[in-house]
């Protein structure tokens, strides 16, 4: 079955940096578009990027030019560069592989 395990997520200062990382299994990686959304606290899930099956990109407005999503097809694994973090930023991160299956998230936290 797909699974998705989510890791990377810290307390950051803002401006700093974190790369987040999820691993997928149970699909076919190399040939699925994979998504990462965030739940900030009180608000709905929101989609942050996507990056499709041959590595075309796209953002959420909010995070256009400060996030990067990226994917190693030989690690299974989707990752999320955030950088010029912000309080705003503050969320549990998924990713997901448009199955309707989730993983836990990894928690992150922008504050000084």
């Amino acid at each position: 079955q797909v699974q998705l395990v989510e890791s990377g997520g810290d307390l950051v200062q803002p401006g700093g940096s974190l790369r987040l990382s999820c691993a997928a299994s149970g699909i076919s990686f190399s040939l699925t578009n994979m998504y990462w959304y965030r739940q900030a606290p009180g608000k709905q899930r929101e989609w942050v990027a996507i990056i499709t099956s041959s590595g075309n990109t796209n953002y959420a407005n909010s995070v256009k030019g400060r996030f990067t999503i990226s994917r190693d097809n030989a690690k299974n694994t989707v990752y999320l560069q955030m950088n010029s973090l912000k309080s705003d930023d503050t969320a549990v991160y998924y990713c997901n592989s448009g199955s309707g299956v989730w993983g836990r998230g990894t928690q992150v936290t922008v504050s000084s």
